[in-house]
């Protein structure tokens, strides 16, 4: 697990440029940073300016020895790989490959994903990988770089091609410094669409010369014409076979490590199945951890410690603060760009001191999505009345954002409606604070490239939902949280509900053992048999902060000319009057706008400090 960066330019660049990159990698990778840069030719050079560059910051989980760092060549050092994740279950493959001749100098993942693309090349070595991964290999015999994301999205990738020159990194704050100063501007859709969805869909981001790379996705660039291609390389496939027994396969593999591993425990499904099958497998050894809020009806502590508890797994609470001031700033910088999940704070500050014990911790995160266990899928099925209907109508600026909600959900696509269901703020909101200027686009969310045949003739249903939530939801939101927020405290997350061949043994399943009311029932085989008998029948609570007393509180001096800033940084896109009226109607006790004004405070937040580091 790290973070990588690199470019491949066609004019020298600046020694200073790279070390920036390198730099904002840091937190992502806190033991050991490396860079490999290279002439026109390709020829390794011991100091710059450079042409080209691959940059890596480690942390080690297979392997810490130094041999293990990346970048990494094979034994000719005609091909390099900057690589960030980990793949498991490759012993027999790596078998393979050193019967076939190849020779290994680590026991790392790393040297298996660059030995198996030599043999394999890249179709071949991607077919192979399971698990999660963004990673480049340089090619200096073929002059190609190849860079892919895994299939599920865990782990990011963010690109740039301008004028023939190309750049790549985990994080947009990395590829930004490559940028020409001229080059940094905020892209306005990228706004509009954080105001939309809380974050800012692939391929979109907030720079305009900036793209991230969809999950499932690989791209090839050739050194020599400068052209770049995108393509996807994998569709899911239904897959007989046990499900419970894929699941505790993936369990297993994610337990090998060379750092201490723990798991995170809520008192929900997912994160209770995953610990139930570490404890059917006897892997009690490892620590559970939990997140508690004080006081607050949100907590599950109490129940995640009893559960914990019953299945022979130690417990430990990690209480969540009450006060954001001393470190907003530094989560959101975390977050990268505009990102304004009200959970990410908890899972930051869970991350924080998760790491102090582990380096490592499995995690719940994709039932909901396998499994259509979120509410607003059953409730946007109910409105499968009017799949067929579409009305032109006219959307109208409103500070309210229950006004004119419906009007705006006829005026779409029964599917791309469903974005409504998760949004930030409205589309009549987004009218009211940029001015009433004309939306770019109602809906960002990206159709999915394997939308189901009742699509296709106008009746999408349950699976087009899911597969919606696939290519937007969960990539792009639930997994770049877990992401930013694990990686900013140098900490692994794995995330076995995630496992592709796992999920393609639930596509094989039958919709009624599938989808349940109440949701994920299909789960109870994997539960441990000592947990409750009520378990399945507990309220689904989430992983909410105390937001309206962050607001009212450590949040509160934010609010004094957020219009005026908001304006500026944006170019006049958001309308100063139009922000105060906004948060002045917040202050004067509609909370219902809470989370909408956190997406405020964040995006002001962010993009200051972006605008600072565009202008270094």
């Amino acid at each position: 697990m790290c973070g990588i960066a690199g470019f491949f330019s066609l004019r020298p660049v600046d020694p200073a440029i790279p070390a920036a990159m390198l730099a904002e990698l840091g937190r992502r990778g806190p033991d050991a940073s490396n860079q490999l840069l290279l002439d026109p030719a390709l020829t390794p050079l011991a100091a710059g300016p450079a042409h080209n560059a691959l940059l890596h910051a480690r942390l080690s989980i297979i392997d810490p020895r130094p041999t293990a760092n990346q970048p990494m060549s094979d034994a000719a050092g005609q091909v390099w790989i900057c690589y960030n994740g980990e793949v498991y279950d490759w012993e027999a493959d790596k078998a393979e490959l050193e019967a076939a001749g190849a020779t290994f100098r680590t026991h790392s993942d790393t040297e298996f994903i660059l030995n198996g693309y030599l043999a394999w090349g890249i179709d071949g070595l991607l077919a192979r990988l399971r698990g999660m991964f963004a990673f480049a290999i340089l090619d200096t015999r073929s002059g190609k770089a190849h860079l892919a994301r895994d299939r599920m999205g865990e782990k990011p990738l963010v690109y740039s091609l301008l004028d023939g020159n190309f750049a790549f990194g985990s994080l947009v704050r990395a590829v930004l410094p490559f940028l020409p100063r001229d080059q940094r501007g905020f892209s306005p859709e990228g706004v509009d669409a954080f105001l939309a969805h809380r974050y800012i869909p692939s391929p979109g981001t907030i720079f305009q010369r900036m793209n991230r790379l969809e999950n499932g996705y690989c791209l090839e660039f050739d050194l020599h014409t400068r052209q770049l291609k995108k393509r996807r390389y994998w569709q899911p496939e239904a897959e007989s076979g046990d499900w419970l027994q894929e699941l505790d396969r993936a369990v297993a593999m994610r337990t090998v490590a060379d750092r201490p591993l723990g798991v995170l425990l809520s008192g929900g499904i997912d994160s209770t199945a995953i610990a139930s099958r570490l404890a059917s497998q006897n892997l009690t050894r490892f620590s559970s951890f939990t997140a508690a809020f004080p006081g607050s009806s949100l907590d599950e502590s109490d129940d995640a410690a009893d559960s914990a508890r019953r299945m022979g797994l130690d417990n430990i609470k990690i209480a969540m603060p009450d006060n954001l001031a001393a470190d907003f700033d530094r989560i959101v910088a975390d977050l990268d760009q505009p990102f304004a999940d009200p959970s990410s704070f908890p899972t930051w500050y869970l991350a924080r001191e998760v790491t102090r014990h582990v380096k490592v911790v499995l995690v719940g995160d994709g039932g909901d999505e396998l499994l259509a266990g979120y509410k607003r899928v059953g409730k946007h099925l109910r409105t499968r009345w009017r799949r067929r209907l579409q009305l032109p109508l006219a959307i109208k600026p409103a500070l309210d954002g229950k006004q004119g909600k419906l009007c705006a959900e006829l005026s779409m696509s029964w599917l791309d409606a469903y974005s409504l269901r998760f949004s930030g703020l409205t589309p009549g909101q987004r009218l009211f604070l940029q001015g009433g200027k004309p939306l770019r686009r109602i809906c960002y969310w990206r159709a999915p490239d394997d939308i189901g045949p009742d699509a296709a003739n106008g009746k999408p249903g349950l699976r087009d939902l899911q597969a919606v939530d696939f290519a937007n939801y969960l990539p792009d939101y639930i997994l770049q949280k877990s992401d930013l927020c694990t990686m900013a405290h140098g900490l692994e997350g794995r995330a076995p509900l995630l496992d592709h061949r796992f999920y393609q043994r639930l596509l094989a399943l039958d919709g009624k053992e599938r989808y349940t009311q109440p949701a994920k029932l299909m789960f109870r085989r994997a539960m441990h048999p000592a947990l409750p008998a009520d378990f399945f029948q507990r309220k689904k609570r989430g992983f909410n902060p105390p937001l309206k007393g962050w607001l009212r509180a450590s949040l509160a001096p934010r609010f004094d000319g957020l219009g005026q800033r908001l304006a500026a940084l944006t170019a006049g896109q958001l309308d100063a009057g139009a922000v105060d009226a906004f948060a002045r109607a917040y202050r004067d006790g509609a909370e219902h706008l809470a989370e909408q004004m956190l997406q405020l405070l964040i995006l002001d937040q962010s993009l200051g400090q972006l605008q600072r580091l565009a202008a270094a």
